[in-house]
């Protein structure tokens, strides 16, 4: 009997260890979860010394109770100088609202009141920090650390078109998603026609860029690198969110 006692307790002592050194793998990268103000809870990646959501952000509501405005008309979507949001096709089924997250135009992200507290809109510096971690640490899909090659790395491993040049996202989707950012293509809404177009992801950036157009960032099935850009505020782009330093 004492001899089973001790071999049990050298067991659970090996299952312990064994636990301990998973969690604390895992704990450098899947860091929680965060609940905005609807209750929608996000998952979360730490890539470097940023927290991001690992979905888009799909609140129908600004973090202090007030409701965003939903604008599903195109003519009024093409209209807006103030904040909205729709989501893609106008869709109403849940699975892929939460799958893909909502389109917001600009208006909305310079709230400053998307975001849980705690949390914030990317800013354009901090979407290059993001970018220049991966590059650095070697992201690329070819493994070099120079050049933005970044692109399969944040790229999720379904939904995204095929493609047949190397290092592209499309190009054997299940080498994608490294970096565990997730990314999808989400779509977003045009300023000019309000039409929406899919096969991309496209994301806001907290940063303006003159009276008509902001800071952005997006992943093309067909290309190897991180897209940065500015574009018109009044597009509708995903939004994912940072936790506060």
């Amino acid at each position: 009997m004492k001899k089973f006692l001790i071999f049990c307790a050298v067991i659970c002592l090996i299952f312990l260890t064994i636990t301990e050194a998973y969690d604390s793998v895992n704990a450098d990268n899947n860091t929680g979860t965060v609940t905005d103000i609807d209750g929608n809870v996000y998952h979360t990646v730490k890539i470097g010394n940023q927290v991001w959501t690992v979905v888009n952000l799909r609140t129908t509501k600004y973090n202090d109770g007030s409701p965003i405005p939903l604008v599903t008309e195109k003519d009024a979507w093409i209209a807006l100088s103030t904040p909205g949001y729709c989501y893609y096709n106008n869709t109403t089924d849940a699975d892929r609202i939460k799958k893909n997250g909502a389109l917001y135009n600009w208006y909305a992200v310079d709230t400053k009141k998307l975001a849980p507290v705690g949390w914030h809109v990317p800013t354009d510096a901090e979407w290059n920090t993001l970018q220049n971690y991966l590059i650095i640490n070697g992201y690329n899909w070819d493994g070099t650390t120079t050049d933005n090659k970044i692109a399969k790395s944040m790229a999720a491993k379904t939904d995204w078109k095929t493609d047949t040049d190397p290092g592209t996202i499309g190009n054997d989707l299940s080498k994608n998603n490294k970096s565990g950012f997730s990314a999808l293509p989400a779509g977003f809404r045009s300023f000019r026609s309000g039409n929406f177009v899919g096969n991309f992801g496209r994301w806001w950036s907290a940063t303006e860029n003159g009276l008509f157009t902001a800071y952005c960032c997006s992943l093309n099935y067909d290309l190897v690198y991180f897209f940065m850009d500015h574009y018109y505020k009044s597009c509708g782009y995903s939004v994912r969110i940072i936790k506060d330093n």
